[in-house]
């Protein structure tokens, strides 16, 4: 059950109002046995679940190469719970959600637009985007909001590739990523509880960090639609809202963009969005958090790491109050 709140007039669900995990699955399985009760039901939902999530038995492999200095030795979360429990509101505001109802996204032909303060502005369809630099597979822990967490082993490459293709100029300072906005697909943006297209911003600095990355694939396989499929980015030291999915556009600015969150309720979802225990979110502690999939509502808790574990990105913040500057 979702419990819906006024926002800046807004009925706006907030993460840690939708049901939990546990009590969704438990839910789930009773709603399957009293639907199907047989073995040949089972069957029978099975298929019709790998068709709502937008799964088949042939989803394309993607080639990558494991990068031994992204190896954490968190045990990884399974395929399955990491596609089928999701922030992607241009699907649905439940977790569940975006794995039913993403089937349908069209990820070809598909293009991302680099503009703004650049030297150098084009235009790539996913497929020159996809050989624009070695593809590695990444294992990061990745961090929701609401004090869950997993470690998914990600494919891409270093968003600063791109950035050294577009040569920004002395004027750029931030970068801005646009979403994909179209209501035929995205049943989610027909609704106002964002201002529609998504979108999400970096300071310049902090995307060209190696550990930035510009994502295409997760478990050897290219990007579930539900996990923001063809090409999103993934920022491990932020809260996962911060990375944005099904890009088709990134633009150099002057000034520090809005962000989708931070227009909707700014009180409460800052620029920055760093993991940090020190900083609790208005309605619920930061301070710790549980693995999916592992830890059960009645298991203790996990303490939250900062920036979730990548101290290298600690110098980017040097002098910042990061409970100012959330």
């Amino acid at each position: 059950m979702i419990i819906r709140r006024a926002a800046n007039g807004l009925d706006l669900p907030y993460p840690s109002e939708i049901t939990p995990r546990a009590v969704f699955e438990e839910r789930r399985q009773f709603i399957r046995r009293l639907a199907l009760g047989s073995v040949a039901g089972s069957a029978l939902w099975e298929m019709a679940n790998r068709e709502a999530h937008g799964q088949t038995a042939s989803a394309q492999k993607l080639v990558a190469s494991p990068n031994p200095a992204y190896a954490i030795l968190d045990k990884k979360t399974s395929q399955k719970d990491a596609t089928t429990y999701n922030n992607f509101y241009e699907f649905g505001t439940d977790k569940s959600e975006p794995a039913m109802m993403a089937g349908g996204l069209k990820t070809r032909p598909w293009t991302v637009s680099i503009e703004g303060e650049v030297k150098k502005p084009f235009v790539l369809d996913i497929d020159s985007l996809l050989k624009l630099a070695t593809l590695e597979e990444r294992i990061y822990r990745f961090r929701c909001v609401e004090g869950w967490s997993m470690v998914v082993p990600w494919i891409g490459y270093s968003l600063s590739h791109l950035i050294k293709k577009a040569e920004p100029t002395g004027n750029a300072k931030y970068i801005e990523f646009v979403t994909l906005d179209d209501k035929k697909q995205m049943p989610g943006v027909r609704s106002p509880v964002l201002d529609w297209p998504y979108t999400e911003g970096l300071r310049l600095d902090e995307a060209a960090h190696p550990l930035a990355l510009l994502t295409f694939g997760m478990y050897g396989e290219v990007l579930p639609n539900q996990n923001g499929a063809p090409v999103r980015m993934v920022l491990p030291w932020k809260y996962g809202f911060k990375s944005v999915k099904s890009i088709v556009k990134i633009r150099f600015t002057k000034e520090q963009p809005a962000t989708a969150w931070n227009k909707t309720a700014p009180r409460e979802y800052g620029f920055y969005s760093n993991v940090s225990p020190e900083v609790d979110h208005p309605r619920w502690s930061q301070a710790s958090e549980r693995r999916i999939g592992e830890d059960g509502l009645f298991a203790r808790k996990r303490k939250t790491l900062m920036f979730n574990g990548y101290s290298e990105v600690a110098s980017l913040y040097t002098g910042m109050d990061l409970k100012k500057f959330y």
